[in-house]
């Protein structure tokens, strides 16, 4: 049915590739997350698992691409073992160096560019994950001898329809995903791991984010995106153990051991078309989303966290959830039971040559296996998702996150190159 003849409908929801449903809560018997008391606290480094996956989600991102510049295993590993060092002092509000940013001699450049002084660690997680072609080139050559540890799930996305990719900022050897309350802290993280690798890796491309779109916490109220909507409301949690072990969580078995523990990284940069947006109707943004726009809730139903029921008519006898709406696409019952957990961030790029915002929404999304999730789901939205006519993907990203560091003899995927 034409979402246009549903304008009498209520309706709202998430830009992404999960939404809709209700949470239903697990009774939780393990360790929590890693997480920050408060908005200024530190977030505990080592552990099973990186920092910043399941962490409540923090208000700031800055995220950014490498591409490696050395074919040197040897200059690769020692970048890996400086970086881990030093993610784990900044992440504990230390300087990146042992010594610091004023400490040194004066005819020295410092070990710490020095804009983090004073300020607290504010919630900082440092996520680190590798590329495709970090193991191949996109000439097939094999810089450092891991190529057959490439894991099957980490394939080269799929061209999907209506893509409007730019090569320019898509992809990348390796990613630093720097997640914060304070932006300056994620700044400062992301601009001395690049001074770090001077030399062995350049910036290929990077994006800040602000007003997270996503809660990976039950703790955490739902977000909205740009276009208003809440955003993420199904999204994963990291009270939901079952459901992480299913879902995000890399298993024994899955494929090589080095990715045990870790997950998979999807990022997709999607610009808003504000201005056409800002011209619809209430009523026709609710029926293209499905949710209605204060409460959250699907249509035909009360409350955000109600159930969507896709088989609710309206009074015309039409879908109260349109087939073509972004919640029902979206819904893990229509996707083989996939799932995300989704970190997005807000985004607003200055405007465009015509004057109009260059805005949008950085989408990231962790999950135990692209292939069976991201891929599925985003393969139905891109054909059939009515907000198409008021998004463009201009960016990808796809990268495996391994586990987390163990302690101060471990580094940031150790086990992939030894």
């Amino acid at each position: 049915m034409d979402r246009r003849k549903m304008l009498g409908l209520a309706g709202a929801g998430a830009l992404g590739a999960a939404a809709g449903g209700a949470v239903a809560m697990e009774v939780f018997d393990g360790a929590l997350p890693a997480q920050a008391n408060d908005a200024g606290a530190a977030v505990p480094f080592y552990g099973g698992h990186q920092a910043g996956i399941i962490t409540p989600a923090q208000d700031r991102l800055h995220f950014v691409a490498f591409d490696v510049i050395t074919d040197k295993k040897a200059e690769l590993v020692e970048l890996l073992q400086k970086w881990t060092a030093a993610a784990a002092r900044m992440t504990q509000g230390r300087d990146a160096g042992v010594i610091g940013a004023v400490n040194g001699v004066p005819e020295a450049a410092p070990d710490d560019t020095g804009e983090a002084l004073g300020l607290p660690p504010s919630g900082l997680t440092l996520t680190i994950g590798f590329g495709p072609t970090l193991f191949r080139t996109a000439e097939g050559k094999d810089r450092f001898g891991i190529a057959d540890k490439r894991p099957a799930a980490l394939a080269d996305l799929p061209k999907f329809a209506k893509d409007a990719l730019q090569p320019e900022i898509s992809g990348g050897d390796i990613c630093v995903q720097a997640c914060a309350h304070d932006p300056q802290i994620a700044v400062h993280a992301v601009r001395n791991l690049a001074r770090i690798g001077f030399g062995v890796v350049s910036v290929r491309w990077s994006q800040l984010g602000f007003g997270r779109t996503s809660s990976t916490s039950v703790t955490q109220q739902t977000a909205r995106n740009l276009f208003g909507f809440k955003d993420g409301t199904a999204n994963l949690k990291a009270e939901e153990p079952k459901l992480l072990d299913e879902q995000l969580w890399v298993a024994g078995g899955d494929g090589p051991d080095w990715m045990t523990g870790g997950s998979y990284m999807v990022t997709r940069k999607i610009r808003m078309l504000i201005e056409t947006w800002d011209r619809t109707s209430l009523a026709e943004q609710e029926a293209i989303i499905g949710r209605n726009k204060g409460e959250g809730a699907a249509l035909g139903s009360a409350k955000e966290f109600d159930e969507p029921n896709f088989d609710a008519t309206g009074s015309d006898g039409a879908p109260a959830i349109a087939r073509d709406a972004h919640v029902r696409l979206a819904h893990q019952q229509f996707n083989n039971g996939a799932r995300l957990l989704r970190r997005g961030y807000n985004f607003v790029d200055g405007s465009d040559g015509l004057g109009r915002l260059n805005a949008g929404l950085f989408f990231i999304a962790y999950q135990r296996d692209p292939r069976k999730q991201f891929v599925a789901i985003q393969t139905r939205l891109s054909r059939q998702d009515a907000l198409n006519e008021y998004i463009r993907h201009v960016s990808s990203g796809l990268f495996a996150c391994p586990p987390g560091v163990s302690g101060a003899d471990d580094y940031w995927g150790r086990a992939l190159f030894v």
